[in-house]
């Protein structure tokens, strides 16, 4: 049976009905010898915004990091919000060193991103929802460093639009866990896994890399 888990965002674009995205229990298998491993869809995943990030992810719908800001709201196209809405954000948090668009495509699934590429410009299915923020104090809390230069600022707008690819996949569900198993029995599984990769995403790294040949 499918699962689904139902993700309400407007934003503010051209599109602004809500969302659902379907994750399936779908599988996948690999065998070693007398071992089998099993690859499923993780479909109850921890929010990675529940993890100690170094930015704040600020939505239009509220499911971002919680903080006391508001959008103002009255904005008149799509461009008029990316820069009122990024004065706004500046104006209310002070020291902002990093401030980048948030943009969501909704379209048989749904991803965010900070790029403007393809299929985050697209007229019809893409808008921007918000935006992803990283002050000085984050820097130095983060990163442990006391002098916050254009370099390191560089390298948290890195690190920020990472942690939007990885708030993206977990939207959309692109998250796994394995199941391994020794003669058909369980012996050991784990979930929170994110990208379908196993060579990259970590479960390899977890399992022992004489998987890597098989898988």
């Amino acid at each position: 049976m499918k699962k689904q888990k139902e993700i309400k965002d407007n934003c503010f674009c051209f599109l602004n009905s809500p969302c659902v995205i379907q994750v399936m229990e779908a599988l996948e298998t690999h065998t070693l010898g007398n071992k089998t491993l099993e690859i499923h869809y993780d479909d109850s995943p921890e929010s990675p915004r529940e993890w100690d990030n170094c930015s704040t992810l600020i939505l239009t719908n509220g499911n971002g990091d919680r903080t006391d800001f508001q959008f103002a709201g009255g904005y008149e196209s799509r461009q008029d919000f990316v820069e009122q809405g990024e004065a706004e954000i500046r104006k209310h948090f002070k020291d902002v060193a990093v401030c980048l668009p948030v943009n969501k495509y909704s379209h048989s699934g749904v991803g965010y991103s900070t790029s403007n590429g393809y299929p985050y410009n697209c007229q019809w299915d893409s808008g921007t929802a918000g935006f992803i923020v990283v002050t000085k104090a984050q820097i130095r809390e983060r990163l442990g460093i006391t002098r916050v230069t254009k370099p390191i600022i560089e390298r948290a707008a890195e690190i920020a639009s990472g942690e939007v690819d990885t708030f993206s996949q977990w939207a959309s569900g692109d998250v796994y866990g394995f199941i391994l198993k020794e003669d058909d029995e369980e012996t050991h599984s784990c979930w929170g896994f994110y990208g379908s990769d196993i060579k990259t995403n970590g479960i390899i790294d977890h399992i022992g890399q004489e998987w890597k040949e098989v898988a």
